[in-house]
């Protein structure tokens, strides 16, 4: 599917362009600062680390394998690096990969407005927007959740959260 979509006006500061090879550093280092839970494990830092670069390395590798069509950008604000959003247009939804603002540009609404702007793509391409979200995210649960997602599918460790576009509309910036 293909659809055109400029961020830098759904987004009003935030620009969202494609991802470089020269930014695997960043986009590996803002995945291990999106996964506490692993720092949780009961071992040394040689294992955690270890376990950290295995999940970095099935996230990577499955979306590669699951979604090869997959666009991955960069969240920017004035040049500077907020944060990721990995995306794929299928056929039947658009899916949320990964999406991740830094710690420190938490809370201020940066990832609000990247969901956003998905949902007024999504709702240009008439389906259904998807996000996979940890269930101990909580801060992640409830901005779907009043950004008119609906939990879908419940997993021991994440849900499946939908947002439909003919039920919702879209208001880039509100709230």
């Amino acid at each position: 599917m293909s659809v055109e979509v400029n961020f830098s006006t759904l987004c009003h500061d935030l620009v969202l362009r494609p991802a470089k090879p020269t930014d695997a550093p960043f986009i590996e280092g803002i995945y291990h600062s999106a996964r506490p839970d692993l720092l949780l494990i009961d071992g040394s830092p040689e294992l955690i680390a270890s376990v950290q670069q295995q999940q970095w390395q099935v996230m990577t590798m499955g979306s590669g394998e699951n979604n090869p069509n997959a666009m991955h950008f960069i969240v920017e604000k004035q040049h500077s690096q907020l944060g990721v959003v990995m995306v794929d247009f299928g056929h039947q939804e658009v899916r949320i990969i990964f999406l991740a603002i830094l710690p420190q540009a938490r809370g201020q609404g940066y990832g609000k407005q990247v969901l956003q702007g998905l949902q007024q793509a999504a709702q240009r391409v008439g389906c259904p927007l998807a996000a996979v979200v940890w269930q101990h995210n909580t801060q992640a649960q409830r901005l779907y959740h009043e950004l008119g997602f609906v939990p879908q599918d419940s997993g021991e460790m994440a849900n499946k959260w939908l947002w439909y576009p003919a039920r919702n509309k879209v208001f880039v910036g509100a709230g």
